[in-house]
């Protein structure tokens, strides 16, 4: 590789879907408004669960904490797209970047690490009831909270700081509407094995091991479902995790998706189609299936929207 084709990258280039000016205008109204019915969806969840002593359950805490991670996680990308297409420029900044890579993976990581633990408080539920006071105790809540969080940063971290030894070749032009770090590495005029060893490490800790547990979990869950005898009992218990175990469906299959299109495929349409089904329809989707399938959070949702003058009363008791 000669010299000159090595450079001290200032920018890059995101080429989203398309260039044509119609398609972009017809773009940035339906990422706008996808944009807008999460953050809102995900906001009125995360409203619902601290105005309603009655949702103050660990299940409803790391709910609201999966709503504000689903709110980070659209937000690392989707306005950075948005301005783009408002103002014609594909440009985004090395620092910008760099940026959109680390937050990226830190709210991708706390979404499936929030999932896990989720999993955790339903088996306890499910398969321990008369402890589960005991072992679901606030302290415990809060310190697998930030756990998560913290064991996302530093996987994120590791990822992104490894970035900083790359130089990148004259091309940076980045097949995606924001810095997915293989398509970023790609770039690189560098050795990229250590970047593709901390990914694949990282990757095998922060993926497979929290999905093993989810796994581990439902089959532990589904076992003490089958051993009850009243088809009532066996209703009720699975309504309690039914909501979750869509989550989970819709998180773990978009984002196999993404990868699985990536590898059998070398279309970029294919991969920014699953790539926008991961980062942006999932975490609009979360709010309504937890809403629309759960009693106590239709509830609040209603008494919240009657403080804030939007429903009346009588309005309250058809949500319920």
């Amino acid at each position: 590789m000669e010299p000159g084709n090595q450079t001290c990258a200032s920018e890059f280039l995101l080429l989203g879907f398309s260039a044509k000016s119609e398609i972009q205008f017809l773009l940035f109204g339906l990422f706008l408004s996808l944009y807008l019915v999460m953050f809102i969806g995900n906001l009125l969840i995360i409203l619902a669960v601290s105005s309603d002593s009655h949702l103050h359950t660990p299940m409803y805490f790391f709910l609201s904490n999966l709503s504000f991670a689903d709110i980070c996680f659209a937000s690392t990308t989707i306005p950075k797209m948005l301005v783009n297409i408002q103002t014609q420029s594909k440009v985004i900044t090395y620092a910008g970047c760099l940026s959109q890579i680390f937050f990226f993976i830190v709210f991708g990581c706390l979404d499936n690490l929030l999932l896990t633990v989720m999993a955790y408080d339903r088996f306890v539920a499910i398969c321990h009831p008369l402890h589960y006071t005991v072992i679901m105790n606030p302290r415990l809540c809060g310190l697998l909270a930030l756990g998560s969080w913290c064991i996302s940063v530093m996987g994120s971290l590791l990822e992104t700081l490894t970035v900083l030894r790359l130089s990148f070749c004259t091309n940076r032009e980045i097949p995606h509407f924001f810095c997915d770090l293989p398509e970023v590495l790609k770039l690189s005029c560098s050795n990229t094995l250590v970047n593709n060893i901390v990914v694949y490490f990282t990757t095998s800790l922060l993926a497979m091991i929290p999905f093993n547990g989810i796994i581990f979990s439902y089959y532990q869950i589904v076992s003490s479902i089958l051993r009850i005898s009243s088809a009532g009992g066996k209703y009720k218990a699975f309504s309690t995790c039914g909501s979750h175990l869509l989550v989970v469906s819709l998180f773990y299959g978009t984002g196999l998706g993404v990868y699985l299109s990536s590898a059998a495929t070398s279309s970029s349409r294919t991969s920014l189609v699953a790539s926008v089904m991961y980062t942006v329809v999932t975490p609009m989707l979360n709010p309504f299936i937890y809403s629309l399938r759960n009693r106590d959070i239709k509830g609040a949702l209603g008494k919240l929207l009657v403080k804030m003058g939007t429903l009346k009363d009588r309005d309250v008791v058809g949500l319920s």
